[in-house]
């Protein structure tokens, strides 16, 4: 028996009691983490189960030959209310985990960019005077963005009819050099689709919460602890002191439905025996949307063709993060900046973050994001590293970067779905007694997010809850 990279048992002292129904939860990401610690705070027993040896799916912590790194580096926002609030329940202290910073766009000087700061006032006041300050924006710019903010709080935010970013923000009059320098890298960002494919309609729900909403859901954070620390390691730990079990290790292989009343799940990978058990009245399946479809397809008797249909129908985006070490001393001269690509030039960075400025035990090492990264992903990495330091030193005129000690890609090609105008995503229902659905790619107003599949699990968790 392979013996599981983690594993946790709790005690049943708190949570979960004698008789307490058992629900299982398939898929150690955010969704999962989130629906295993709703369901564990309504009393359920529950076991948590992640093929990987480490929690938190395509946001999480990985070895590689160099040191512990992310996977990939994120940004939440203030408007992350669920995800915020999940952190809370769990014991994290957002204030000491997370560092905030002002809504911004800032690239670096004299890099032909543009510099948009937010300062700390009231909403909306704190865009306008962004706006009256912003340098590297000429006044058509300038009235261009204030158009944009106008016609959509306007429209309540809202579209008849779904189009391309691109398409409405042509039909909403932007400027070439506002679209450059602002809205195509927020849409890379946010929904990690080009503009020209990517969803006005979700885009708009995006903006919705964070400019249009108070001053505080604009705001920025960017992680201090590994992504899988932040969240999912503190999620297993709720779980288990309220009875709960978590194991990582554990690829479960098949459903069965047993007379419509229990799952049978086929698990491998972790040790099996002991006092648990591999039948639940409730499954929670919170893996991606392929290997979901794949699940769901194989289960005997059931037809659950029209849901799997959808799942294999999303098409998937990729993202890249090149880290790049320097000397301890290299320093930027803010947390992250936002920096020109240009895939002509072999200019493929869309941000760059100092992580020395996040976390004291990385000084000197740089996180750079390429967001919708196939063209990117599929040069040689060392290629791609190299052209990123090139771009890096000539772009913040630090000529030091062009050779870092060492340097690690890292590109999860199945990032995110192509969140593409119109699209049909999966609901949680999956049209099976006792079986939910939970992922970033599940019907939503937000695109492939933290936030988006925190509310997911918590859906799915909250939907079984009701039903007792």
């Amino acid at each position: 028996m392979v013996k599981p990279a983690y594993e946790q048992r709790g005690s049943g002292a708190a949570g979960s009691k004698p008789g307490a129904p058992a629900v299982a939860v398939i898929g150690g990401g955010w969704a999962g983490c989130a629906a295993a610690v709703e369901l564990a705070s309504a009393g359920y027993k529950v076991t948590l189960l992640e093929a990987a040896r480490t929690l938190g799916g395509r946001a999480r912590r990985i070895e590689t030959d160099r040191r512990q790194l992310d996977n990939g580096q994120h940004i939440l926002l203030g408007a992350y209310r669920s995800t915020l609030s999940l952190l809370r329940r769990i014991g994290v202290d957002a204030r000491t985990a997370l560092l905030t910073l002002p809504l911004q766009m800032r690239y670096p000087p004299d890099s032909g960019g543009m510099d948009f700061i937010a300062p700390r006032l009231p909403a909306p006041l704190h865009l306008a005077l962004a706006l009256l300050r912003a340098e590297g924006l000429s006044r058509a710019d300038k009235l261009s963005l204030a158009r944009f903010s106008s016609t959509a709080r306007w429209a309540g935010w809202q579209l008849n009819d779904d189009c391309s970013v691109s398409q409405l923000l042509e039909r909403w009059e932007q400027s070439e050099n506002l679209i450059r320098l602002m809205w195509r890298p927020l849409c890379l960002a946010a929904l990690n689709t080009p503009p020209e494919r990517a969803s006005a309609q979700i885009f708009l729900n995006v903006l919705r919460d964070s400019l249009g909403a108070a001053r505080s859901a604009s705001d920025m954070l960017l992680p201090r602890h590994d992504l899988s620390r932040l969240l999912p390691e503190a999620a297993a730990s709720y779980v288990t002191q309220r009875g709960g079990s978590v194991r990582t290790g554990a690829s479960v292989k098949a459903l069965r439905s047993i007379e419509g009343r229990l799952w049978q799940l086929d698990i491998s990978g972790a040790a099996v025996g002991g006092n648990w058990s591999t039948y639940f009245p409730h499954v929670v399946l919170a893996t991606g949307a392929s290997q979901a479809a794949g699940l769901l397809h194989a289960i005997p008797d059931c037809d659950t063709s029209a849901i799997c249909q959808q799942l294999t129908a999303l098409e998937t985006e990729a993202i890249t993060t090149c880290y790049l070490q320097y000397a301890p001393q290299v320093r930027l001269a803010q947390p992250f900046f936002a920096l020109a690509d240009d895939a002509s030039l072999q200019r493929w960075g869309q941000f760059v973050f100092d992580r020395g400025q996040l976390d004291d035990q990385q000084q000197g090492l740089l996180a750079v994001v390429i967001s919708a990264a196939g063209e990117a992903a599929a040069l040689p990495q060392e290629t791609l590293a190299r052209a990123i330091a090139a771009q890096l030193a000539a772009t913040l005129q630090m000529p030091q970067l062009q050779q870092p000690g060492w340097f690690k890609v890292i590109t999860e090609k199945r990032a995110t779905f192509a969140c593409t105008p119109g699209l049909l995503r999966p609901g949680h229902a999956t049209g099976l007694a006792g079986l939910l659905l939970a992922g970033d790619y599940t019907a939503g107003d937000y695109p492939a997010t933290l936030e988006g599949a925190v509310r997911s699990g918590l859906a799915a968790a909250r939907a079984i809850t009701a039903t007792v």
